[in-house]
């Protein structure tokens, strides 16, 4: 069994734990610690780890000062429950950077947002509608 767990600087965690459970529609939870959290699925499955800017001497994790949030990276989530997703997206941004739509290449409908430090998110429904 392989996991990967990524792992991004935010500025508030706390924050952040709170808007990801909510576009995930997950059952509201508090982070680990002040300065590191994990958003998981409902089997245990690690999605998502947020990180505090400068908590730790983690190289990449020093400053964002240093780096662009959502530069190179793009936090991709496929899920069951698309219209549900949808819902709750839109209660927590103002405009998507993608509105809804049907990606040629996989035939799934998806949209894309920002996260509350900058971080592009793209929702994509896990099976053709």
């Amino acid at each position: 069994m392989r996991r990967i767990w990524t792992i991004i600087g935010v500025d508030d965690v706390p924050g952040s734990f709170t808007w990801y459970q909510s576009l995930l529609g997950l059952p509201p939870t508090v982070p680990g610690h002040d300065h590191f959290g994990q958003i998981c699925d409902s089997d245990g499955t690690v999605l998502l780890c947020l990180h505090a800017w400068g908590a730790h001497e983690h190289p990449s994790l020093i400053s964002p000062e240093h780096a662009q949030p959502g530069n190179g990276l793009l936090l991709f989530f496929r899920v069951d429950d698309f219209d549900l997703s949808l819902a709750r997206a839109r209660t927590l941004v103002a405009q998507f950077e993608e509105e809804p739509h049907a990606n040629p290449n996989t035939g799934t409908r998806e949209f894309t947002l920002r996260d509350p430090d900058g971080y592009y998110v793209t929702i994509s429904e896990l099976n053709a509608a």
